[in-house]
């Protein structure tokens, strides 16, 4: 039996000059996906230069806009999109969180990207130890 996983989709909850650049955010990162883990290491700091440390609560709501905008970033095998998008976010507010790619520690493993802030994981329902990272853009 499977149940059903609930995505916070409300596009329209987002006033319109901020959903759109969380549309733009999103598109950008679902192109950004398709390179390879280097390049995309590489992209992502030439965007960095000149941003500003982000806080928990600014990175929190740079995910939560791309989460309300995109059912893709929402979904179980959408972390890389939806970390991706949650960074662009941010830089284009001239703020940068910490892009991270690894893996958990604990059986299932599987690869993973998140978002960390004050060096806590934003968004993600696990303590800060539960993921190997193997490379992070901070």
């Amino acid at each position: 039996m499977s149940m059903p996983e609930s995505v916070p989709y409300r596009p329209r909850s987002v006033p319109l000059p901020t959903r759109s650049a969380a549309r733009l955010a999103v598109g950008c990162a679902h192109l950004l996906a398709l390179l390879p883990p280097s390049r995309i290491r590489t992209v992502l700091r030439q965007v960095r230069r000149g941003a500003r440390p982000a806080t928990a609560a600014q990175t929190a709501t740079a995910l939560e806009t791309v989460l309300a905008v995109s059912l893709t970033a929402g979904g179980r095998r959408g972390c890389l999109p939806r970390s991706l998008a949650t960074v662009l976010l941010c830089r284009m507010r001239g703020q940068w969180p910490v892009w991270c790619v690894g893996v958990r520690k604990q059986p299932p493993f599987a690869a993973h990207a998140w978002v960390e802030a004050e060096a806590e994981p934003i968004g993600e329902d696990c303590p800060a130890d539960y993921f190997q990272r193997f490379f992070a853009v901070d």
